[in-house]
């Protein structure tokens, strides 16, 4: 019978790993860098808080990013395109928060009020924080710019969506849906259009909830009665 060298291992013995590259964690990944049109991004939003959005410039975006104007343009084809698209990550931020209300296991009016307190909620809240981004999602609202129509289009749908759930479950009761969605938005304008909360900023925020508590008390009263 042969005999095995000191030291060495019989074929039984053999790991089946020997031999093999180690296979413990690697070093990490770095992670991608921002996109350019991120980077602008990010660079006009610090100038819109800075400088406010009348003072900001394509040139001086440009600049920091370290490229030409022209290049900015091949992302954002105009000033307003970029500031309206800093004002609009906010407003998705708005609209995400909305639809997590709208899809929550709740009554429909019960998540009807609550949207539409926490719909002039934020828009107060970014007034008080950030008073030059408030003033482009504003401007775009007056002058009913695309990122202002996307918006309002996204919140007829979330409001629509909560309307059906009330009608399908008898808490509301509506002859026409369409009457009662432009109810809801004509009562509630007041207190969610951008200029009337510009308008209300010194107002204290005790009495303006209070006061648009009292509206969408009155308006649940009528969407369960069937007038509309």
């Amino acid at each position: 019978m042969p005999r095995s060298r000191p030291g060495a291992q019989s074929r039984d013995e053999l790991n089946p790993a020997d031999g093999l590259p180690p296979t413990g964690p690697g070093p990490r990944a770095r992670p991608a860098p921002p996109s350019a049109d991120a980077r602008l991004l990010a660079i006009a939003a610090d100038h819109l808080r800075r400088l406010g959005h009348r003072q900001v410039t394509v040139v001086g975006v440009a600049a920091e990013a370290g490229m030409t104007h022209a290049n900015v343009y091949r992302y954002f084809p105009s000033k307003t395109a970029l500031v309206d698209a800093v004002a609009g990550r906010w407003l998705r931020e708005v609209e995400a928060e909305l639809g997590s209300i709208a899809d929550a296991p709740d009554p429909a009016d019960d998540k009807l009020e609550r949207l539409l307190l926490a719909l002039a909620s934020m828009q107060r809240e970014v007034l008080a924080r950030d008073p030059h981004l408030f003033a482009v999602h504003r401007d775009a609202t007056v002058e009913s710019r695309p990122i202002a129509r996307r918006h309002r289009g996204r919140l007829r749908q979330l409001v629509e969506r909560v309307i059906e759930e009330g009608m399908n479950a008898g808490t509301f009761s509506l002859r026409d849906r369409e009457r009662g969605l432009a109810f809801i938005f004509d009562t509630s304008h007041r207190f969610l259009h951008p200029v009337s909360i510009q308008l209300d900023a010194e107002v204290p925020r005790d009495l303006i909830e209070a006061r648009l508590g009292a509206v969408i008390r009155a308006m649940l009263r009528i969407l369960r009665i069937g007038t509309l």
